[in-house]
């Protein structure tokens, strides 16, 4: 049995928020676990991306949004520890 997540395990974003319902895998079928902005077909969309600048974009991203600085801190903190991050 796939595991399903309720964040995104590379950007911590809620699957329930993604506009496309997650990201795809290679065949084609919704991924439970990437969000449709940091996966795509099988693949992320940003390899290269390192867990620092991740935790950047997603805070730029909520300040975006109208989160509080300290608040998009708290929220980006625990990206490291995600799936994408861990080893």
């Amino acid at each position: 049995m796939t595991k399903s997540f309720k964040n995104c395990q590379s950007c911590s974003m809620p699957l329930s928020k993604d506009p496309l319902g997650g990201g795809t895998n290679a065949d084609g079928s919704k991924s439970t676990m990437y969000c449709s902005k940091c996966y795509e077909q099988g693949n992320f969309i940003s390899p290269n991306m390192t867990v620092v600048e991740m935790q950047n974009l997603v805070k730029s991203k909520l300040k975006e949004m109208g989160f509080p600085g300290f608040l998009a801190g708290f929220f980006t903190k625990g990206i490291p520890k995600l799936e994408r991050w861990k080893n």
